[in-house]
């Protein structure tokens, strides 16, 4: 629930955390009331690309970066067709937005599209606690008046939590559409909406591949319909354990031996098609500066991410499943969690971040020519 409010600065907000912890703020965007999981997000840059990415669907993301704001909003950079966090908490809105491609402030935008925020409190405390306690339910009230604690504590407890949650159908695309190749066509990619950001299909038209972007409930047929010579699968939001309908698209997949690449939520649908496990994080990777390194050239990158389950794989050995021998590929270098798997029978990789990575970094970009590569492959 939101109302609007161009005095919004001087409204009183308050964070309520389900373990009970407090903070208390200034109203940032729209005024009301907001609930979802706590989560931080350790970026410098890039907000409008974070608040606009489908897989932060039902997340409040904290930015640890001090001040935010400081760009403001424009019509470019949008990595979908609205806002998708559930409310966002800075330390310090910027007063006056300064750049030559914005078209608003950041708080304009927010308070546009009824996204509860709070401002003004202590977010390098916020994070700690998070980072000690876990990522966790959370509410942002906000108002001249608010109810008692303990009554917005109960508010926040009966909420859902994101383990369990299936999401990924809500931030899909409901009808197919194309992006066409950008120059000479190469290739025909078809893309498994599962909360895709908008640049995705953008890096594979620039390599020259004609991406057909279809629902996440496609069926089969409907991907080999497209007669295409890869298939994508994106990256979305919530427990993979509830994805069972693009793990069975994925098995069909694999069972083509068709090129396969998938991204952050589609790593995890293809760890689980290879029998593999997934679990959620204590309180996930979320930033632009996640070193990653690619174990099959030893290489160390700096890296995207967006995510709070992990895939449940081996890494000290290769795996034999039903597809053949897989292996990880990528190991996040900060804790060791699985971020990537490759097999090594048939042309599939994935990886657990974002190569796209809008905002930077863009040390992973290659692995967009690596799926070109299976695809000329198998085409040779």
């Amino acid at each position: 629930m939101t109302t609007s409010t161009r005095g919004a600065a001087r409204v009183p907000a308050v964070l309520v955390l389900e373990d009970g912890r407090l903070f208390r703020g200034r109203a940032y965007g729209a005024v009301g009331e907001t609930f979802g999981e706590a989560v931080f997000s350790t970026g410098m840059t890039g907000y409008q690309e974070t608040l606009t990415d489908p897989s932060y669907d039902r997340q409040i993301v904290v930015a640890t970066a001090p001040q935010i704001g400081n760009t403001g909003w424009n019509d470019e950079d949008d990595e979908s067709g609205r806002i998708w966090v559930s409310g966002y908490v800075v330390r310090d809105p910027a007063r006056v937005p300064s750049n030559w491609r914005a078209k608003r402030s950041l708080d304009d935008e927010l308070e546009r599209q009824g996204v509860v925020g709070i401002s003004g409190i202590d977010t390098r405390a916020l994070t700690r606690h998070l980072r000690e306690r876990g990522s966790m339910r959370a509410g942002i009230f906000s108002g001249r008046t608010i109810p008692a604690e303990s009554e917005l504590l109960e508010r926040v407890q009966a909420q859902p939590q994101m383990k369990g949650a299936s999401l990924y159908e809500e931030v899909a695309t409901k009808e197919a559409y194309v992006v066409p190749a950008i120059g000479e066509k190469r290739f025909t990619v078809a893309a498994i909406d599962l909360g895709i950001k908008g640049m995705t299909p953008h890096r594979m038209a620039e390599r020259g591949i004609e991406v057909h972007v279809l629902p996440a409930t496609a069926t089969a047929d409907e991907v080999f319909a497209v007669d295409p010579d890869g298939v994508f699968f994106s990256n979305g939001p919530g427990d993979p354990a509830t994805a069972d309908g693009p793990v069975a698209l994925m098995t069909a997949v694999l069972e083509r031996r068709t090129p396969l690449f998938g991204i952050c939520f589609g790593n995890q649908i293809l760890g689980r098609a290879l029998g593999f496990g997934t679990y959620k994080l204590k309180y996930g990777h979320r930033g632009i500066n996640q070193p990653v390194q690619d174990r099959t050239t030893g290489k160390v990158e700096v890296t995207a991410h967006n995510h709070g389950f992990a895939v449940d794989a081996p890494l000290d050995k290769v795996s034999e499943t039903k597809f053949g021998r897989a292996e990880v590929s990528h190991v996040c270098l900060n804790d060791n969690v699985v971020e990537g798997l490759q097999l090594l029978d048939q042309p599939a990789f994935s990886v657990q971040y974002h190569p796209e990575a809008a905002a930077g970094p863009h040390d992973a970009a290659y692995l967009f020519d690596r799926f070109v590569s299976l695809m000329e492959g198998q085409r040779a």
